[in-house]
């Protein structure tokens, strides 16, 4: 993830909130296409979980996994370490900072990260430059994130509770912690720093949230607080109660599947296949 002065992640909380992101993987790992032999650096690995499922693929290459989160490295670090998968704390909207981007990679990966660590205009363009850098000749970089309209009911209904409470729209716009980029911003990007773009895609996949919880870490409620957090914090402290119950009162008719009760988000995500010559 991203940088932050303050570090809300942790192994257990993403579990538990959304642990179906790790396990939608099908179609971004096939582009990969991960040999025995390839070195891959994962951009925002998180907790580990997927960046050791390539490793047993990868058995005789390397697999290095940077993320920002002190708490998700440590987690990697404890359960996932092995001969051929490390992990290291690392802010990837300064990747040019990481002795390891040094033209050495086969591969480049990132999934379910950059909408985070793209959040600041002024590093937008930076991390894909240093991602080419980090590859070789002929390497590749590979990943998935949210796309344009990603969870747009959540945008609208944030910035309006926002809004409810005090907040100028200015300030409410401010606290979204996401990028979502088009295909078309995308491929531009791409091709500014040196890529050849073989795959550049969006598809529209509403995806079912986990079982609520008793401790409000699951379901709707538990997505809110972790994953828009930045949007809570940004609202006065005796306010962020009332600021949650409208969130949820405005999305839960909208998510709720009236046959079984599920809720299910309107993820969009965007799949992108980039070469460097």
């Amino acid at each position: 993830m991203a940088s932050s002065n303050s570090d809300i992640w942790s192994a257990e909380k993403y579990k538990t909130a959304a642990s179906f992101v790790p396990a939608l993987t099908t179609t971004v790992v096939k582009y990969l296409d991960v040999q025995p032999h390839d070195h891959i650096l994962d951009i925002g690995c998180g907790d580990g979980t997927l960046t050791t499922q390539l490793a047993k693929t990868a058995s005789s290459g390397r697999i290095l996994g940077l993320d920002a989160s002190q708490s998700f490295i440590a987690s990697a670090q404890k359960q996932h370490t092995t001969d051929a998968c490390s992990f290291k704390l690392q802010d990837c909207t300064q990747l040019d900072a990481c002795s390891d981007v040094d033209g050495s990679w086969d591969k480049v990966f990132s999934n379910a990260a950059l909408h985070w660590i793209l959040r600041k205009p002024d590093t937008r363009v930076d991390v894909f430059r240093n991602a080419h850098k980090a590859l070789k000749s002929g390497g590749r970089l590979v990943f998935e994130m949210g796309g344009a309209g990603n969870v747009a009911e959540v945008q609208a209904a944030c910035t309006a509770a926002s809004l409810h409470c005090g907040l100028s729209i200015s300030e409410a716009r401010e606290a979204n912690p996401w990028f979502f980029p088009s295909v078309k911003w995308m491929e531009q990007t791409l091709a500014d720093v040196g890529f050849s773009v073989e795959i550049c895609e969006l598809e529209y996949r509403p995806t079912k949230l986990n079982p609520d919880t008793p401790s409000g870490e699951g379901g709707l409620i538990g997505w809110l607080k972790l994953l828009a957090a930045p949007y809570i914090t940004a609202v006065p402290e005796s306010k962020r109660e009332a600021y949650l119950q409208e969130v949820c009162d405005v999305l839960d008719p909208i998510m709720t599947h009236e046959e079984d009760g599920t809720k299910w988000m309107g993820y969009t995500r965007l799949r992108a296949v980039a070469r460097k010559p």
